[in-house]
Order: structure tokens, then sequence, then C-alpha cells
């Protein structure tokens, strides 16, 4: 949610400062995004428009290792994939802090069915997901149900694609041993208001400075505003604002260099706002350019607005116990120093490259 804030309010009002064409069409862009925020309950889902000889062509350009190549399932799924999210909250989503949310829905789709789906309702998350899809994707099958031991439990229904819960409270007490250690709780390491208030100010700026605004009308009370800007440029500047705000930041946000940022495409990118009534229906983003030298059909992201249906916890969920997930299924028995000792790691290659 406040990565989805600092988007909106940046792209919102970012095209303040600049001719009279990019004052209007910023100023039509904030009032759709004041539109957005006053609804209570806001759904969207995100397209990756592109197809599978694309995707293989980049695959294939970054010289992936011999029997590393991306699966043609994964490439399928991937091509065809949706993803819908929804939030409700008690009052309009940009007067709504963290306590006033009160559902919220995210599901992963494909032509062939869910592949998996997360609901948070009150002080339960919800979760299910078909196992086998999503292992033909990651090239990595997943387990039988009837194979697992007696203690897995409800990861048996995980498995077969049913409904499982748990509790965000116990979540947080199970985890809490370690949360001194990676300084505080996730409520304490979230971005504050003040640092939030920085944070799009600064990308503000820099959005006004470097993306260009023009708009075209069309029939029906139908209207596009397209922002374009050189991406190499755009994120080399984007982060260099960041960067000063790391300290405030969430620990593990690792931010980029202008070093590691120095071979990224600086191809112009393009982004259409499809505004509809004067309120946002639609934004396409043209990502081919960034493509290099691999020859892609098409590639790109579309986000589609839609009337959010207001999210419900599904009946019949099985109990999903993290304190027993985490201190048994998974952790495993645990290694003496004596055995650890005994392993040698000596002869063994080791990744260096990605540490």
């Amino acid at each position: 949610m406040t990565a989805t804030a600092v988007v909106t309010a940046v792209l919102a009002g970012s095209a303040a400062c600049g001719t009279v064409e990019q004052l209007s069409a910023g100023k039509k862009l904030d009032r759709a995004f004041e539109k957005l925020g006053e609804k209570k309950t806001l759904s969207f889902q995100l397209d990756l428009d592109t197809d599978v000889a694309s995707l293989k062509a980049l695959d294939a350009e970054s010289d992936p290792a011999p029997g590393e190549e991306i699966p043609d399932e994964a490439a399928e799924l991937m091509s065809g994939a949706t993803i819908t999210f929804t939030v409700q909250s008690k009052k309009p989503i940009d007067e709504s802090g963290e306590k006033d949310f009160v559902g919220m829905a995210m599901k992963i789709g494909s032509p062939d069915g869910d592949l998996a789906e997360y609901r948070v309702i009150g002080d339960y998350v919800y979760l299910r997901a078909d196992g086998d899809a999503l292992g033909k994707m990651t090239g990595s099958p997943v387990p039988a149900a009837e194979d697992l031991p007696p203690e897995a439990g409800a990861i048996k229904d995980v498995l077969e694609g049913k409904w499982v819960r748990f509790s965000l409270k116990e979540m947080e007490k199970s985890a809490a041993e370690g949360e001194g250690a990676r300084g505080g709780s996730a409520r304490d390491r979230s971005l504050d208001a003040r640092t939030q208030k920085k944070l799009v100010q600064s990308l503000r700026e820099v959005v006004a400075r470097e993306v260009r605004f023009k708009t075209a009308g069309g029939g029906d009370g139908t209207e596009h505003v397209t922002a374009t800007a050189p991406f190499r440029t755009l994120v080399t500047e984007l982060f260099r604002e960041i960067r000063p705000l790391a300290k405030d930041l969430p620990p593990g946000m690792g931010l980029p260099t202008d070093k590691d940022l120095k071979d990224a495409p600086d191809a112009k990118v393009t982004a259409d706002f499809t505004l509809k009534n004067g309120e946002l229906s639609e934004v396409d983003v043209d990502l081919a350019a960034l493509a290099g030298k691999a020859k892609v059909r098409k590639l790109g992201l579309t986000l589609r607005m839609r009337e959010g249906t207001r999210p419900t916890a599904p009946a019949g969920a099985t109990e999903l116990n993290m304190k027993d997930l985490m201190g048994g299924f998974f952790a495993g028995p645990a290694m003496s120093d004596a055995e650890f000792d005994d392993i040698d790691l000596a002869g063994q290659d080791s990744p260096q490259d990605e540490f």
C-alpha cells in the first residue's frame, strides 16, 4: 500500500512545472488520481503484455547457462498471467491509515485458471495456490500431498489447492524472537508519514524535470495523457533522490548505485494513461525499447481499473499454525556443532558472483 501511495502521489501533479501542455496534462492526471483516492474500494488488474516468443528471446539474450533456460510452461504462464488486486477501507483511500483498511485481496490468474490467491480479512490471512501449475512455472515440481509427513498438517491442503488461513497476530508473535536483530517489528520498519512526504516530493521533482507529458483527445469522453522519459536517466535520478532517505527506509531495501545503473538502456519509454470522463481507466507502458538486441514482438505492461468488490473470507479454510509450521515442518532437526564441523565444503564450488 505504501508503494502504491508513493507511485500515485508522484504521478499526480508531477507535471506542475513546464509548458502549458505539461500543466494541462498534469492537472488532468492529478484530478484522475484524486477520483481514485475518493473511493473506499479500489480494484485493478495488471497484465504482462507479451507473448511466449518474446519472453524466450529475452531469456536467450541474457545468455542463461545450459539447462537454465526458461521452461516453455513458464513462458506460457507468464505471457497469459494477470494480477488482480482489490483493497477496501472504511474511509476514502487517500484519507486512510493502516487501521482503516478492512480487506485486501490479490489473485494471480492464467488462461487455464487461478494460480494463487491471497486475502487479508481482519486479523487473518487466507491463501490458496495451484501447486502443480506453479511447479511447472518454476521448473521445480512440488511434492504430492500424500507424500508429505503427518506433521505437514495444513500444508497438504495448500498443495491440493484448498484454502488455508493463519493469524497475523500469531505470525508476528512467532517472528518476535528475531525482530530485535532486524530492528523492530514490521510496523516499526514501515515508512512513516514524514518520510513518505519527503520521498514523494523528491520524486515529483524528478518526474516533473525528466518526463514529458502530452494530451490527445478521443471520442465518447475518452482522453489520453502520455508520459515519456529516457529510462536510464529517469531511474538514475529517482534513486539519487531516494538514497539520502535510505536510513529511514525499511531494513533490507538495497538501493542500486549509479554504477549499477550505467548499463541500463537509455531508450525512451512511454506510458499511456487512458481517462474516461476524467477517471483513470487504463495505463499502458511500452517496454519494447528496453529489450536491447532481443527480437521481441511486443513487451509491455497494462493496468486496467476495475470496479471494486468487497473482499470476503472464504468458507472452510483450514487453520495453519505458523509456530508449528516454522518450528517443526520446515525447521528440520537441529544440527550439533560436531555435526556441522564434519561437513566438508572445501571441495564444493561456491557461487561467489551471487554473493
